[in-house]
């Protein structure tokens, strides 16, 4: 409300006290409190607030009226008329996106909306609010979400919660990582994690003091030959591996499992799109050949759309104690809005049928994006699955130089620069196909063909 703008006066001020009305009036104009076409209290109402005579206050309002701020309008009141032409500058103001929303989105890691039975999402939003208010929320996430997750993970990714397992929500995998490596990790230990790999998980890692230590892919995915020594845990994504997108065979998986009891340290195992396999059905989770040291971690951004901001967490009980027992201390855990969602979108079946769904929309989009390419002579990397391919290209220079034509063109293209930790050794460009409408991404992709073409 403007009859509570923040006008403080200093009574013992040499200034006068019609001065500082004017210069605290002039200051809200200046950073965007007030702002044009704004009505100003009434020099009544407002030195009653003040605590100030109504003189004092019109003979602010008569020096703002000479300077040209303030103007009044007959039978109505007085407005501001002039501000600043830059941006004001608000308190707790947020950066700019580097997104740029008008550029057509080939960048990977975001779900295929356009697959969501909307009639389905709005029933689950509505039944998930006709539930009462809580007063207290479960730190290990909502009974219902947890069982529901339980129950997905089984059908869906072969993996038993049992007994020797427990699952926890999260408020992501980024949000599970970080919990992760302040539970079990302390500021200066090292984590073995796959290079390129998730920026976002390593940024989490460091973030919490952790050094990241890169470890080459090869087209098996982690090299665990290659693991140095002394790191504390692994962090790896073998269904999937991002961005370039190796599977992770059986034979390599056994590798990782027998390096990480022989050396006592867990691999957290990020499946964040295992879900969306279309070619042959998936490779047994991690989790499920060795419960004992693989932390499990999955999310619904990638299956159904970030705006749940909820994913969950499978873990030996003594590291689902030890996340616990972090969040207890510092009174952090998921929200559990997400989760009752997700709980009814599960709950008659939906979830079910829109992975169903979205198996039989992935793979026409995948096709167009490869025969695009293929059609200009270019390679295509990853495996038949999950929601994006890589178009390798020969350094770093023909990368940006394919970025910068695709921005030129409307496109926004993803290089591997950014997904290393270490010195650069793979270039191309990540190209995902789910982000867009089906409309768009026939105007697109032929666009950042092209552009890949000519670098």
């Amino acid at each position: 409300m403007l009859d509570e703008l923040p006008l403080a006066l200093d009574r013992d001020a040499a200034r006068p006290l019609s001065t500082q009305v004017a210069e605290g009036l002039r200051a809200a104009a200046s950073t965007g409190v007030l702002r044009i076409d704004d009505r100003l209290p009434s020099s009544r109402s407002l030195a009653q607030r003040l605590g100030v005579s109504r003189t004092v206050v019109a003979a602010a309002y008569d020096q703002l009226h000479a300077e040209g701020w303030i103007a009044g309008k007959r039978g109505s009141g007085t407005y501001l008329t002039t501000a600043p032409t830059a941006t004001p500058t608000r308190l707790g103001a947020m950066p700019e996106s580097t997104d740029n929303p008008e550029l057509l989105d080939l960048g990977p890691g975001a779900p295929c909306v356009e697959a969501i039975d909307q009639s389905a999402w709005r029933r689950a939003w509505r039944a998930a609010a006709d539930i009462a208010p809580m007063v207290r929320k479960d730190r290990g996430g909502e009974p219902e979400f947890r069982s529901t997750i339980a129950e997905h993970l089984l059908r869906h990714r072969g993996l038993g919660a049992n007994s020797d397992a427990v699952v926890l929500a999260t408020a992501g995998t980024s949000s599970a990582v970080s919990e992760l490596a302040a539970a079990l990790l302390r500021p200066g230990d090292a984590i073995a994690m796959e290079d390129p790999g998730y920026r976002r998980a390593a940024g989490a890692f460091v973030a919490a003091g952790v050094r990241v230590l890169p470890v080459p892919v090869d087209a098996d995915g982690l090299r665990v030959d290659l693991i140095p020594p002394g790191i504390k845990a692994v962090y790896c994504t073998p269904a999937h591996q991002f961005p370039l997108g190796a599977r992770m065979p059986a034979a390599r998986r056994v590798q990782l499992v027998e390096f990480a009891r022989q050396a006592g340290v867990p691999i957290i195992e990020d499946d964040y799109d295992g879900e969306l396999r279309y070619d042959t059905a998936p490779l047994p989770l991690l989790a499920a050949m060795a419960p004992d040291v693989v932390v499990h971690l999955g999310t619904t951004s990638k299956i159904l759309s970030p705006s749940l901001g909820t994913g969950w967490l499978v873990a030996a009980p003594e590291i689902a104690d030890a996340v616990l027992a972090h969040r207890e201390l510092t009174g952090t855990g998921p929200s559990p809005a997400g989760q009752r969602v997700l709980v009814e979108f599960a709950e008659h079946g939906d979830l079910a049928r829109h992975l169903r769904r979205l198996r039989r929309a992935l793979p026409p989009r995948r096709a167009l994006v490869v025969d695009e390419m293929r059609e200009r002579g270019l390679d295509v990397l990853g495996d038949d699955a999950g929601s994006h391919i890589v178009v390798p290209l020969k350094s770093a220079e023909a990368e940006r130089r394919a970025v910068a034509a695709g921005r030129a063109r409307g496109v926004a293209l993803d290089g591997l620069a950014r997904h290393h930790s270490g010195a650069q050794r793979c270039f191309g460009i990540a190209l995902g196909y789910t982000a867009l409408s089906w409309a768009d991404l026939k105007i697109a992709v032929p666009a950042a063909g092209d552009c890949l073409a000519q670098s």
